[in-house]
């Protein structure tokens, strides 16, 4: 099973990762959150991520989810991404990681995938059905 960790701003991680206990009874093992506050050092950040990923990578690899591309979070999570068997992605969302939690025998570029497309999916205009 590959990791997955949640790079975002301040509690947001943490309130995915609750949503996800309440959807599915229980946080799923190999789920980790790295929160990013505004006084947080981007240095000390990237070390706490790096011994996340090792924590988390158990042979399979670890897909980072960072909430807005370009801000400090997504930042650290693109220098994370450097690392051997680590794939990023950006805009994460709660339909995004339900949707990988559900899938975690899959290899990290169709799991990248699958975030991908469970973001979008659920992106609709409601009332125009």
């Amino acid at each position: 099973m590959a990791g997955i960790l949640v790079v975002a701003h301040n509690a947001l991680g943490e309130s995915l990762v609750n949503c996800v206990e309440h959807v599915l009874g229980k946080v799923p093992d190999g789920l980790k959150v790295l929160s990013v506050y505004a006084d947080d050092d981007p240095q000390q950040k990237l070390a706490e991520g790096l011994a996340l990923i090792k924590q988390l990578d158990r042979g399979n690899g670890v897909l980072i989810l960072a909430d807005i591309y370009g801000a400090t979070p997504s930042n650290l999570a693109r220098q994370l991404c450097r690392e051997e068997h680590i794939m990023g992605v950006a805009g994460v969302n709660l339909p995004m990681l339900l949707r990988v939690v559900c899938h975690p025998n899959k290899n990290m570029p169709e799991l990248a995938q699958i975030a991908l497309d469970g973001g979008r999916e659920c992106i609709v205009t409601m009332g125009e059905e």
